[in-house]
């Protein structure tokens, strides 16, 4: 009884304690690691989103790049950092992908984090060269199949999220594609302008314009749904291959023991800024759809996408590049 008494005890201290810091939280700026380099998809959207919860609270953020290592620098980096609330990490889906991609990677994503919220996703997209022959998904799937082997695509790099959505599909549709690994997403889409390499899987953000301009051809997304500013472009799901998912999610973490009233506090901050309809549709027309999940819901998603990408890993043999 004297043990119970006594684990009861602390744990309403440690409560209380909690529940202190969260009131006084924060009192000076907090550290957001991006684990690619200024620019990209991820810095983007973070340097947006933090702007406006500064906007709207006065808190200070001091955004930090990263890169190095397929982002396992940053992400190990915040894995080890003290669980205060004031380092969080902002990675897209490399975090997910790379514990199943890289040996020893150093942190496990759901055991070495706690998360916030999974705050918006960016569909992957085929994109083609206006040159190809194929003009629609049906068409490019026909044509590959009556192809084995000829055709290859470009992708921002081996274990990235359009890869391993490039992997998935010819998985799920039975294709002979070859991969060709650029050094991240503008080279790989300059490949697809240039027609160096017909075909390209690529994330939306750096490729709507592209697509809007006639620049190159959209033959599908991998969104569940239509992406709004494209509406013309079907889904994978829509076009024979239900429940067929690959997006780019953005992961707002922080160290796991980070108190509970603090998670709950910056996931409200991030509702906040997302009930905005003006914002919405920015980031909509930037090629990202808007996530709101609770904390919990977050770590559920998780759980679904380390199983996901590590499947695909393993029966397609994929490694780092």
């Amino acid at each position: 009884m004297i043990r119970q008494l006594l684990y009861a005890l602390i744990t309403l201290l440690a409560f209380h304690y909690s529940s202190v810091a969260a009131q006084e939280y924060p009192n000076k700026p907090i550290k957001v690691v991006i684990p690619y380099a200024p620019g990209g998809p991820s810095d983007i959207f973070g340097r947006l989103l933090f702007q406006k919860i500064n906007e709207n609270t006065g808190y200070t953020f001091v955004i930090e790049n990263k890169p190095g290592a397929s982002a396992n620098i940053g992400i190990q980096y915040v894995a080890k950092s003290n669980p205060d609330g004031y380092t969080l990490l902002l990675s897209s889906s490399a975090f997910v992908i790379n514990p199943s991609l890289i040996t020893n990677s150093g942190y496990d994503a759901i055991r070495d984090f706690a998360a916030i919220s999974l705050p918006a996703s960016s569909p992957n997209i085929i994109v083609v060269n206006p040159t190809f022959q194929a003009k629609n998904f049906k068409e490019f799937l026909s044509l590959i199949k009556k192809n084995p082997g000829r055709y290859d695509y470009s992708s921002p790099g081996s274990g990235t999220s359009p890869q391993l959505t490039a992997e998935l599909l010819k998985l799920k549709a039975n294709l002979d594609i070859k991969h060709i690994s650029y050094n991240g997403g503008g080279p790989a889409l300059q490949a697809v302008l240039s027609n160096d390499v017909p075909i390209g899987f690529a994330v939306l953000p750096p490729t709507v314009q592209q697509i809007v301009g006639g620049k190159v051809l959209g033959l599908a997304v991998t969104s569940g749904v239509r992406y709004p500013s494209l509406p013309d472009i079907p889904t994978v799901a829509e076009s024979g291959f239900p429940e067929f998912e690959g997006e780019t999610i953005q992961f707002l973490m922080a160290p796991a023991g980070t108190p509970k009233p603090i998670i709950q506090k910056l996931n409200q901050e991030v509702i906040k800024v997302f009930g905005n309809q003006e914002i919405r549709s920015k980031l909509s027309s930037m090629g990202f759809i808007v996530s709101l999940r609770t904390p919990e819901q977050s770590e559920q998603k998780i759980k679904l996408e380390v199983e996901k990408w590590a499947q695909v890993i393993k029966a397609n043999k994929i490694q780092a590049d």
